[in-house]
């Protein structure tokens, strides 16, 4: 009885998590990033088929932007892999064009207020028009539709006219609520218009930035997370969830700019869990707790802020981050293939696997970026806790089937 309990052990056990643990410290060397993109297209083959069975309705149900986010950040990521792909442009072009038909659809604005400046927003305006001009980027002037044209540039005109009536920087999101992250997103939309057609909103942006510049958060020199919705005045400080966003649009907008806040985001919510690199939530050396914008917090660390920072690092050229959360993510995330699709915690939450395609594709769209000058953030041994802590939980399981097996002959 003892030797079929001892197998039973081995079987169930003490094999399923040597192996699953050896992937794990494996998988910990696999960045999944190719210029080419042969590693996204298969997740956002599995992302498709989710859509097309209702996910983008589910994911609603998690957070007041789940369906709106399943399809815009499918739309971004064929974009970025059409811009870097040639051979997946008119792919890229109809699937892009799919998502925004969604957005546009009565689930895509139904969360949202027509009766705002913009209409349906902020948050609304700055990524559909993101989207809609990432469409345009990937077609030659003489490509693009007439129509599709003149829809971006009257989308933007009356946007660029609610920025230049408003005395705060950050235009409301929904009725009463406003934060900096959602006008990021939208000064980035009219910076795309203004490198695809004649300059238009160069005065806009240009107040803009100097507004913004008066509104950041003292504690950390950076955008606040929440502000008030008519003054500008700082509600909630800088997180990581906004922030991360933040970075990845600021560079659009104004690299300069971006090139000295990016270092501060950086040194004050980039650290480590056992060795284990990720992005807080709130800057080290501050506690808080997490919400539907962050997500459940481990140790402080929030899992959508550090996905979407790879997205950040990418456009700014850090890839020494980029890297090490992408290799993070291959082994904790626990990726499958099946067919030409690829799916991460076994496709339980497809808005995740959404994020986290749209990050690794992430490119500059407006600006050529430069080599940036950073300081060495994540030591080269950090693997090195996870394989002790492995071998660790894998020399006990094993011990044990050899004390039961010592046990066993001396008749204990």
């Amino acid at each position: 009885m003892r030797r079929f309990t001892r197998w039973l052990y081995i079987i169930l056990i003490a094999a399923p998590i040597t192996l699953l643990l050896g992937v794990v410290n494996v998988r910990l060397y696999y960045t999944a990033y190719t210029p080419d993109h042969s590693d996204v297209v298969p997740q956002l083959a599995f992302i498709k088929e989710q859509l097309l069975t209702g996910t983008g309705e589910e994911m609603q149900g998690f957070f007041p932007e789940g369906y709106f986010f399943s399809y815009t950040l499918y739309g971004l990521a064929w974009v970025d892999v059409g811009l870097q792909d040639t051979a997946q442009q008119a792919k890229a072009l109809d699937e892009a064009r799919w998502a925004l038909q969604a957005l546009e659809s009565d689930k895509g604005t139904g969360v949202f207020s027509a009766s705002l400046t913009p209409p349906y927003g902020v948050f609304y305006a700055g990524w559909s028009n993101w989207l809609r001009g990432g469409i345009l980027k990937l077609q030659t002037p003489e490509e693009r539709d007439p129509a599709e044209v003149e829809r971006f540039q009257n989308e933007l005109t009356a946007l660029a006219a609610a920025f230049d009536a408003n005395d705060s920087p950050f235009l409301q999101a929904y009725p009463g609520q406003a934060w900096p992250v959602d006008s990021t997103v939208a000064v980035a939309a009219l910076h795309l218009h203004d490198t695809l057609f004649e300059p238009q909103f160069e005065a806009i942006i240009s107040r803009w930035v100097a507004l913004a510049k008066t509104k950041l958060d003292p504690t950390t020199g950076l955008l606040p997370h929440r502000v008030s919705a008519s003054t500008g005045d700082l509600l909630d400080g800088t997180r990581g969830s906004s922030q991360s966003v933040i970075q990845r649009f600021l560079p659009e907008i104004d690299p300069t700019w971006a090139a000295a806040q990016y270092p501060l985001f950086r040194q004050q919510f980039a650290s480590t869990i056992l060795g284990i690199p990720g992005i807080r939530e709130y800057p080290i050396g501050t506690d808080g707790i997490g919400d539907v914008d962050s997500g459940p917090l481990i140790g402080g660390m929030s899992l959508s802020a550090s996905v979407v920072t790879v997205a950040a690092a990418r456009v700014e050229g850090d890839n020494e981050l980029a890297d090490a959360l992408l290799n993070v993510g291959e082994a904790l995330g626990m990726p499958v293939s099946l067919g030409n699709s690829k799916r991460y915690a076994l496709g339980v939450l497809p808005i995740g696997d959404a994020f986290l395609a749209w990050a690794k594709s992430a490119s500059p769209w407006t600006f050529i970026p430069q080599p940036p000058t950073l300081p060495e953030l994540i030591a080269s041994w950090w693997r090195l806790p996870i394989h002790i802590l492995s071998l660790v939980i894998i020399t006990g399981l094993w011990w044990k089937t050899r004390r039961s097996r010592q046990a066993r002959h001396v008749g204990i």
